[in-house]
């Protein structure tokens, strides 16, 4: 593949907050720690030196691995390595969309390895692990139980119970079935299809299914993959689960931080909670709310706890006790040795709204790297864009203005009529000028006048660019085609189609050209062709 790499400001498809946090507005730097930089990471690697769970992580990974680790020697080197006090990892985070649902899922992922690859070339004397936190307790069951390859909507349709890490994947098959039958004849199908077989349907939960999709794929990299829904971790994060359900200490100070990004003219993400968990069991995950009569309430459940009952129930199962979207990031950063947190748009923006929350518990901010994003496509439609006498970076924009560019680049006519309203202009300067001197009150009117005849002109250049159009229809037409091609539904190719059209194309070379061609700390959008 060949890489070209455009402004993410130009893509006209990310936040304003986002691309302030690019630019290092001034604006924003009470709201995060160390820049992405190797200046930053040197300094997050002195403050993430004192990390001290580590013989419990690798306890608890290879209880979670199972056989599994022993098919990958990179993967349990690298859990090994956690043992170790110059070991950190670098970490992004996803729900567990079936089939890995976008694309991006993967460009995250990548990013993550790229990255602690770049690291290790930084600082040699160190180890960096790459680290996918599957979302195993998120309960919203609609967003991860769908993908969509080649444009046809796949949907795994079944009740949603607990957190979806908790669900038993015996109900796939028929979905499983489709999706692979999407994937036609080649050798790359078949072998992603006897990945597919292999995770979804062997009677395992869909955290462990995920496990087992996710890595295959990246396992030659040595990417950990880890589940936070179990006690030995949890345990490590029971202080903080009581002092933030019982005393409320997140709230105000996530609370706080948002105020003040809404004050500077950021957008907020995420609203924060007097409590910031659930309860959590096989059957449910329910919130957790304080009455009026001081007792704490499962919401929908009937279940009561005291304030002391409610301390001997985190002591004693603190693996029911789920974080919401405020408190997750800081329990990945009690668990883990971590440096950079790698996130989507979205994700960068609520983890702005954290930063105070994780100053008043002592815990290191990480870095913030947004991922890596990118479209894909071949030299058939580059040749396409560029015989249009368009570009990459043109388009990122609307269908029309794309059809009315070409239109007055390539017509034989003149279709503006800046000239002839120089003209009138001039005219009705006239004009306006021996109103006046008639009567002084007849000013307005005379501009009124000027006013309708320039809408007017302008209605006139509209249609004088519509009917020259006819003349170029083979051209927009392809024009449309190709934005369809590249932007499926009008948006980011990433953000809607499924991997698996392109690992039907490239198979394993797919992840290798990713990683190849992303810079993690460039910070630029990647097209791929």
């Amino acid at each position: 593949m060949k890489a070209t790499y455009i402004d993410y400001k130009d893509t006209n498809s990310f936040s304003n907050t986002l691309l302030a946090y690019l630019a290092d507005d001034s604006a924003l730097k009470s709201f995060y720690g160390n820049r992405p930089t190797w200046e930053g990471f040197a300094q997050q690697i002195q403050q993430k030196a004192s990390f001290s769970h580590r013989d419990t992580l690798v306890t608890a990974l290879k209880a979670q691995y199972g056989e599994l680790l022993a098919s990958s020697p990179a993967v349990a080197q690298n859990v090994e390595r956690l043992r170790d006090n110059t070991t950190f990892t670098v970490t992004t985070g996803h729900q567990l969309n079936i089939f890995t649902g976008p694309l991006y899922f993967i460009f995250k992922i990548v990013t993550a390895i790229r990255l602690a690859q770049d690291l290790k070339k930084k600082f040699a004397d160190k180890d960096f692990v790459p680290v996918y936190w599957m979302a195993t307790e998120d309960h919203d069951f609609a967003e991860i139980n769908h993908t969509r390859v080649y444009g046809k909507k796949i949907i795994w349709d079944t009740p949603a119970v607990s957190g979806t890490g908790r669900m038993d994947t015996q109900s796939m098959e028929q979905v499983v079935r489709q999706y692979c039958g999407m994937l036609g004849l080649s050798d790359n199908s078949a072998k992603l299809t006897r990945i597919v077989e292999e995770a979804y349907l062997q009677g395992r939960n869909l955290a462990d299914a995920t496990r087992v999709f996710v890595h295959h794929l990246f396992q030659e990299f040595g990417l950990v993959i880890l589940d936070a829904d179990r006690p030995e971790l949890k345990q490590l994060f029971a202080p903080y689960m009581q002092d933030d359900i019982l005393h409320e200490k997140s709230y105000q100070a996530i609370q706080t931080t948002s105020e003040a990004l809404e004050e500077k003219g950021f957008a907020t993400q995420v609203h924060a909670r007097p409590c910031n968990f659930f309860y959590l069991t096989d059957d449910f995950r329910e919130r957790i709310v304080k009455g009026e009569d001081g007792r704490y309430e499962i919401l929908h459940q009937d279940i009561f706890f005291s304030e002391e009952d409610l301390k001997t129930e985190i002591q004693n199962h603190p693996e029911r006790f789920s974080p919401n979207v405020v408190m997750r990031p800081l329990y990945q950063e009690v668990i883990l040795p971590n440096l950079a947190y790698i996130g989507g748009g979205a994700e960068i923006v609520y983890w702005l709204q954290l930063k105070a929350n994780f100053g008043q518990y002592g815990i290191p901010f990480p870095i913030l790297v947004p991922r890596n994003s990118a479209m894909i496509t071949d030299d058939s439609i580059a040749g396409k864009i560029f015989r249009l006498d368009l570009t990459f970076k043109s388009i990122f924009k609307s269908v029309t203005m794309l059809q009315n560019d070409y239109v007055r680049r390539q017509t034989k006519h003149r279709l503006n009529l800046r000239d002839e309203w120089m003209e009138l202009n001039a005219i009705f300067g006239k004009i306006k000028l021996r109103a006046h001197k008639i009567d002084a009150s007849l000013g307005p009117s005379t501009d009124a006048v000027k006013a309708r005849l320039k809408k007017a002109i302008n209605n006139l250049e509209k249609k004088l660019l519509k009917a020259d159009k006819h003349n170029h229809e083979d051209a927009r037409i392809q024009i449309a085609r190709i934005k369809e091609k590249l932007f499926p539904g009008g948006g980011l190719q990433e953000r809607s189609e499924n991997f698996a059209i392109l690992y039907v194309k490239h198979g394993d070379g797919l992840v290798r050209e990713l990683m190849k061609h992303f810079d993690p700390l460039a910070f630029k959008f990647t097209i791929l062709y």
